[in-house]
């Protein structure tokens, strides 16, 4: 008896998406996306002081459509508002005119993304293999990797990836062309690297195998698809292609090899001197998603390295046979990743990080592939306890152990891990300093090399002259300016000179100064990676320490202090030229 409603509910497919085992599957599906979302938005909401860590670069400037006085004459707020995509600004202003924190919306946005995923991936698995246990293990598996990575939770551009990109895959097996176009539309406007994505896809389907050989599709719709969907992909791109940085050149290949950040132990590390990890786990050169190598296997990646087995031994599987001609979107989806990450490898920096065409899509490819050749699977045990034991008793308890095998399985991965959720929230320390600089004047210009500068703009909506967090490389004319500032602070900061002090203080306007109390320790130095390239000065710095001399600002930095909170001091920078005039 419970190896038969075994197969009915888990491994046999559909005739029609009335039947109630597909709706009661898909509500298991948005169940386990709203049990992970709340997972994720309990950490979200788990303080006052709590953001996501790429909030602090893409989010903070968006203060200005509530208040245009924010940050004015602003190099870090004016560079990434220029960068951010036509229709993700378009949506935080839409969310602000209602009077929502740019924050606040950016915490909500995520469970949006992941129902949307979420009702996209299930139909799309079902299209592709119409068994509903199989689209509930995809979305499962889908929602796991979701939140333990930053994408999603992050509600930056690269969010919009996973929805916009499983609608595409939905309304193109669906042959729905305008909703297809319209998706494509949207890629534009929120993340245009999908676009390269999809357009590869559209141009694959115009191949086909047929006995083994190569030929072109003789469907005239995928011809369609693909002159119309292509037209749309051009009109998105031609505005970025068309348009002149106000930050300079786009970085170049020579460029980078000689920027310390973008090196194997730098802060935004790019190239390694092992080809492995260059090639296949750099968070930023690698076609892997970077988690993946460094502390997670998460179990879709083991089943669906199973997948091609499965679907080249279809008869000790026989189960695999249920899939449909739409299954050959998955090796669309892989031909068309790999053919965009070798391009941006070529072409490096000019579409941008080339794992941005890999990582995103493999995550959602292998939930796909491993909750087929899981299904598949389980068939074959029901199969086999059915064929070879005998008592009934024996094949209930078997199954029923098969079955707690399987759930424990795809259900067991966030067990494994030291820390579940993991979608990157950080949360920001003495926040008292974050009020502080609040209730200052909205023009005063902070100094700092402490990481909780990266935490100004978004909590106290105020300017800094630098910090790590926005030090990107990609455009030589905003990263060089930023450079110059982050040196000129560093040298300021452990100089023993009170003229390069106060002339520092001068040339840039500087209002106040947050200094970590170990800040003039060499170790402080030595530890901190980003602090770390900007030679030759860390190293004068950290021997000068070494030596037992002290900076001027070391010195003076009691005399002027206006609060101290958690090891850290803020500093009036008005109070030390008056310092520098006294001695």
């Amino acid at each position: 008896m419970v190896p038969e409603v075994l197969k009915q509910w888990v491994t046999t497919p559909v005739e029609q998406q009335r039947d109630t085992r597909v709706w009661v599957w898909f509500s298991f599906s948005i169940a386990i996306a709203l049990i992970y979302s709340f997972m994720g938005l309990q950490q979200a909401f788990g303080g006052d002081y709590v953001i996501h860590d790429d909030v602090r670069s893409h989010v903070f400037w968006m203060y200005r459509f509530l208040d245009p006085g924010l940050f004015p004459n602003d190099l870090i707020a004016d560079y990434f508002q220029s960068v951010a995509p036509y229709g993700y600004t378009k949506l935080y202003l839409a969310a602000t005119s209602l009077g929502l924190d740019p924050i606040f919306f950016n915490k909500m946005l995520p469970l949006v993304l992941v129902l949307v995923t979420t009702g996209f991936c299930f139909w799309v698995a079902m299209a592709m293999f119409p068994v509903p246990a199989a689209s509930f293990i995809a979305t499962l598996l889908l929602n796991q990797t979701t939140w333990n990575t930053h994408d999603i939770p992050s509600g930056t551009p690269r969010a919009f990836l996973y929805p916009l990109f499983v609608a595409f895959l939905y309304y193109l097996i669906h042959r729905s062309l305008i909703p297809c176009l319209l998706t494509i539309l949207l890629q534009g406007l929120f993340y245009p690297q999908c676009l390269f994505l999809s357009s590869g896809i559209l141009i694959l389907r115009l191949l086909q195998i047929e006995n083994g050989r190569l030929r072109l599709s003789g469907d005239r719709r995928d011809y369609i698809f693909c002159a119309t969907g292509l037209g749309v992909a051009f009109v998105m791109l031609l505005p970025y292609a068309l348009k002149i940085s106000d930050y300079g050149p786009v970085l170049t290949l020579s460029e980078a090899r000689t920027i310390p950040t973008l090196q194997g132990d730098g802060r935004k590390n790019f190239f390694f001197e092992h080809p492995f990890k260059f090639w296949f786990c750099g968070e930023r050169s690698g076609m892997f998603p970077y988690n993946w190598c460094k502390y997670e296997r998460p179990p879709q990646l083991w089943a669906s390295v199973l997948f091609l087995w499965v679907w080249l031994a279809p008869k000790r599987f026989p189960l695999v046979r249920k899939l449909t001609t739409h299954a050959s979107i998955l090796p669309h989806i892989l031909l068309s990743s790999l053919g965009m990450f070798f391009l941006a490898h070529l072409l490096l920096f000019r579409l941008h990080l080339p794992s941005r065409y890999t990582k995103h899509s493999i995550r959602i490819l292998v939930a796909f592939a491993g909750a087929i050749a899981l299904v598949c699977l389980f068939d074959v045990a029901i199969r086999w306890i059915q064929t070879h034991i005998a008592s009934k008793e024996r094949q209930s308890l078997l199954s029923l152990g098969a079955t707690g095998l399987l759930s424990l399985y795809v259900f067991g991965y966030p067990l494994l891990m030291d820390r579940y959720p993991n979608p990157d929230y950080v949360t920001a320390e003495a926040p008292a300093i974050y009020d502080f600089f609040a209730q200052q004047p909205q023009d005063i210009l902070i100094a700092s090399l402490s990481e909780q500068a990266n935490n100004i703009p978004s909590l106290s909506q105020r300017s800094i002259l630098t910090s790590s967090e926005i030090a990107n490389p990609y455009h030589m004319g905003y990263y060089q300016t930023i450079q110059t500032r982050t040196m000129d602070l560093m040298r300021a900061q452990y100089s023993l000179s009170r003229r390069d002090l106060r002339a520092f203080i001068e040339q840039y306007g500087i209002d106040f100064w947050l200094i970590d109390v170990n800040a003039f320790e060499a170790d402080y130095i030595f530890r901190n990676s980003w602090l770390r390239e900007l030679e030759p000065i860390a190293s004068e710095a950290m021997q000068q320490l070494n030596n037992g001399d002290r900076p001027i600002l070391a010195r003076w930095m009691r005399r002027c202090e206006v609060l101290e909170s958690e090891g850290r001091v803020v500093v009036d920078a008005a109070c030390l030229l008056t310092q520098g005039r006294k001695e």
